[in-house]
């Protein structure tokens, strides 16, 4: 009976690496790792994360064998005399700090240029909108006919952003209450939404459609509907639907003057 039970453990180290290796080579074909990516440095992002997921999945199916390996061959049940135990090995100890240091250090430099172009090469112009995090919602601000942010006249919506494509995109990014975390699942651009900060966020859209708009930030108890959406559309569609919501917020405003 201990024999089958030692047999068992060992199995199963075993499985647990083949259902990984399945699944890594499946997951792809279903759209299960990623959504479609929209953006121009998307691929960049998705190379690196697929890069990350291979070479720590390489790391846990040797792990696992080695387990299955030890289980079973250094079983209890077998062995008719005491296991010897080793305290401490400087080898030991320089390879497992030194091979983890090389691997990050490896990782930090491989993935610089990414993060440069997401985070560091800021496009010189005006931001396009001002994307401002609420419980639980988030409120946009375009500027108004006169083309400037933060004059009488801009717009104001909640939720629905519209963008063009095939243009550099700058959001300025602001919270009104709690920290929130602006997350664009499509374009791979997460950033947070700090309380008292105007922090920007840049990307270029190459494909039309309507994209989801979530908080990545535990926020409160409404978090999970905190939830917008963003669509992506030609520079003409856009001007046509910002001139509409001019059109109804200047409506607006008239028909409130009047009472």
């Amino acid at each position: 009976m201990k024999r089958l039970a030692g047999l068992f453990w060992s199995l199963l180290f075993l499985a647990v690496p083949i259902f990984g290796v399945i699944t890594f080579a499946v997951a792809p074909a279903y759209d299960i790792w990623l959504p479609k990516d929209v953006s121009e440095h998307g691929a960049s992002v998705d190379g690196l994360f697929y890069f990350i997921l291979w070479l720590t999945g390489v790391v846990f199916v040797v792990t696992e064998v080695a387990l299955f390996w030890f289980i079973w061959k250094y079983d209890a049940n077998n062995k008719k005399t005491e296991v010897k135990y080793r305290h401490g090995s400087h080898v030991l100890e320089v390879v497992w700090t030194i091979v983890p240091a090389a691997v990050l250090l490896f990782l930090a430099i491989y993935q610089m240029n990414t993060w440069a172009d997401i985070k560091m090469r800021r496009p010189n112009m005006a931001p396009t909108v001002e994307v401002i995090g609420r419980q639980f919602e988030w409120r946009l601000r375009y500027p108004g006919r006169d083309g400037v942010l933060g004059t009488p006249d801009d717009l104001h919506l909640v939720n629905d952003l519209h963008l063009p494509i095939d243009e550099d995109i700058l959001i300025q990014l602001k919270s009104m209450d709690v920290l929130h975390s602006f997350f664009l699942p499509n374009v791979r651009i997460k950033q947070d939404a700090v309380p008292g900060m105007k922090i920007p966020v840049w990307f270029k859209a190459r494909e039309e459609g309507v994209f989801d708009i979530v908080c990545a930030e535990l926020c409160g108890w409404g978090h999970y509907k905190m939830k917008g959406r963003v669509t992506f559309e030609s520079r003409e569609s856009f001007e046509k639907w910002l001139e509409v919501k001019y059109q109804e917020q200047e409506a607006t405003q008239a028909s409130n003057a009047e009472t």
